[in-house]
């Protein structure tokens, strides 16, 4: 068995993890367990939750999706107490292992810790290191642990200034969910640039990367996360701490792109409504003489409604997406030509064949599942293709939480419009500029991370060494 459609995966852009919090409910396991399936989308190899009664943390994870590691409602139910956190994973090359999927439980001098981390450490490999030579023993390739390790090692007497002794050494993307025996605690690095909200349930409280989490536990939006911010919530309420007084916002601008999903609120924005701007946008900069537009599903839908809205271009259903594949695929013989695309997007034959279509796409990455649907859509009977990009070329890796190829295998890296346009044999190709892009995203009181297309790191990165170096420091032996 192999992972499915591994080509396609390949071709796109992931996120590292989501993250769930709940604090005060009778269910406090099972909420957390909703929640991480409407966070699926942030990280599907592994998941778990720990919760806490008070006296007593319980833990369960494991590989696989939310319903592959949570089979049975015993399972769930064994989770006992009214706090608990949840982590959906996402891993790198080389460190999808059971050790390394979260959240990370450990017996400290104060009691038991569990956190869940979204992000990238960019100090990660230096302060790993440092540990290491102090004595410190590591049991995960993640960098999660070193913050772990962090609040172990301070000599302050209680778990907050702890957590902002820890959290004030490391450098770069996180937003956290933490578990003591009687608290839920939520930070978020000074840049904010992962999504975090905070939402109330009942009479308790909600922490989650995406606001569509708790809108299928039937939570309230409160507010989110401020970048900067520590939240100590137990017995006498929410608590805020500032853990800097330096937060400069460098939002991720690709969770509006593709990360998020479209029902979410990030950032003070709902996804939809900007995702509808970024078409509208892209519209107007490259506008094509066509009968039809249509989406790469499902992450383009929205900016494909945008472009046809103000385009008068009618928008059509003309590639099916296959959501039932599940996580294995048996390896088909290779002389099936383009079966990794085939098996996840179909066309529609009587909606294509002799139009000239207009194909919204979020992204290009490497664009080898971009080619293969060109030549699909044509032997559907399209008459011409026209791609248009809701984002600008992407030239640069980042370090701050998406797992981007290296710059090398960008193929906008090396390669003109022109270039792109002639590889991916497309009649013309028109991508969102830069300052096509700012102009639809939110700006008041926000600022954006936009280093993958213009090499501007807000947190300085170390460019001469490896991106996987960043992402995980040791090899795991396996």
């Amino acid at each position: 068995m192999v992972k499915v459609m591994d080509a396609f995966v390949k071709d796109k852009p992931k996120t590292f993890c989501g993250i769930m919090g709940v604090y005060d409910h009778p269910e406090a396991a099972e909420m957390a367990y909703l929640g991480l399936y409407a966070l699926q989308h942030r990280g599907q190899e592994g998941a778990g939750i720990v919760s806490s009664d008070g006296e007593t943390v319980y833990s369960h994870k494991g590989r696989g999706l939310v319903n592959e590691v949570f089979t049975t409602h015993e399972t769930i139910k064994d989770l006992k107490g009214r706090i608990a956190i949840g982590h959906n994973r996402y891993s790198t090359t080389g460190a999808d292992d059971k050790m390394n999927i979260q959240p990370i439980l450990v017996n400290m001098k104060n009691g038991p810790l569990a956190l869940g981390h979204n992000g990238n450490l960019v100090n990660g490999r230096d302060l790993r290191t440092m540990l290491q030579e102090e004595g410190a023993l590591f049991q995960t390739t993640t960098d999660s642990e070193i913050i772990v390790h962090l609040i172990a090692r301070s000599q302050k007497t209680d778990p907050l200034s702890q957590i902002r002794e820890a959290l004030n050494q490391v450098r770069g993307a996180y937003s956290l969910v933490m578990l003591t025996k009687n608290k839920l605690i939520a930070a978020r690095d000074p840049h904010g640039f992962r999504p975090l909200a905070l939402g109330s349930l009942r009479n308790g409280s909600v922490i989650a990367s995406e606001t569509c989490a708790m809108d299928l536990i039937g939570a309230e939006y409160v507010r989110d996360v401020h970048p900067g911010e520590i939240l100590v919530i137990d017995e006498r309420g929410v608590q805020s701490e500032c853990l800097t007084s330096k937060s400069h916002r460098t939002h991720c601008i690709f969770e509006f792109i593709y990360f998020s999903r479209p029902d979410s609120r990030i950032f003070g924005e709902y996804v939809d409504k900007t995702r509808r701007k970024l078409g509208k946008e892209l519209a107007m900069e490259h506008p094509a003489e066509a009968d039809i537009v249509i989406a790469v599903p499902d992450s383009s839908n929205t900016a494909a409604l945008g472009y046809a809205n103000h385009s008068g271009i009618p928008f059509e259903l003309g590639l099916i997406r296959n959501h039932y594949i599940g996580r294995t695929f048996i390896e088909p013989h290779q002389n099936i030509r383009d079966i990794h695309v085939k098996v996840k997007f179909n066309p529609v034959g009587g909606v294509l064949r002799g139009k000239r279509v207009v194909v919204v796409e979020d992204s290009i990455v490497r664009g080898t599942t971009l080619k293969i649907l060109a030549r699909l859509l044509r032997k559907a009977g399209a008459k011409e293709i026209h791609v248009r990009v809701s984002s600008p070329p992407i030239r640069y890796p980042c370090y701050y939480g998406m797992d981007f190829p290296s710059q090398k295998e960008l193929i906008a890296s090396s390669m003109s419009v022109e270039e792109v346009k002639n590889h991916l044999d497309v009649d013309s190709l028109g991508y969102l500029s830069l300052e096509g892009l700012i102009s639809a995203v939110p700006k008041e009181g926000r600022g954006y991370c936009t280093a993958c297309f213009d090499g501007q790191y807000p947190v300085p990165v170390d460019k001469t060494v490896s991106k996987n170096q960043y992402i995980q420091p040791f090899q795991e032996i396996v």
